[in-house]
């Protein structure tokens, strides 16, 4: 009994060395906690669908979809994909009543990077357009692979 009493205080004194430390660090604990989470953000985030420009260009051929271009006017007649339409993405709230005979097809959003692009997929997706998607790398990637473009 005498040897179990001193076990237990080991015990005891165990843990309260591991309170101890953790209480001693409780800023190193909080910081690998809050980057952890950080990391995990974009992981747990919902992301409209996005297509490569070898997808984008087999839906354009089949000739099943719209093609929006939400970049400024200016870099539109920079060059643009050919039968684009344009609506930048200041203007998409306003003047999304111009695709509504679009809403059940597939429709193609562009920009420069894919950055606005995603954004106005997410506008579409909440005014109940059913087959948005994003043309991932934007502009830069379709004129990457060399594939004609319109001024």
């Amino acid at each position: 009994m005498f040897g179990q009493v001193f076990y237990n205080v080991g015990i005891i004194f165990d843990y309260w060395n591991r309170v101890k430390f953790i209480i001693d660090n409780i800023w190193l604990f909080a910081l690998a906690i809050i980057s952890g989470g950080m990391l995990l953000i974009p992981a747990l985030q919902r992301t409209r669908a996005k297509v490569s420009v070898l997808q984008a260009t087999q839906l354009m051929n089949q000739g099943k979809c719209t093609v929006l271009d939400v970049r400024d006017a200016a870099e539109y007649a920079a060059g643009h994909i050919k039968s684009a339409k344009n609506i930048p993405l200041s203007e998409l709230s306003n003047r999304i009543g111009e695709l509504e005979k679009q809403k059940n097809q597939n429709v193609i959003t562009v920009c420069a990077t894919g950055k606005r692009s995603a954004t106005a997929s997410a506008i579409l997706a909440r005014a109940a357009f059913t087959q948005v998607v994003s043309l991932e790398g934007g502009m830069g990637a379709w004129r990457e692979q060399n594939l004609p473009t319109v001024k």
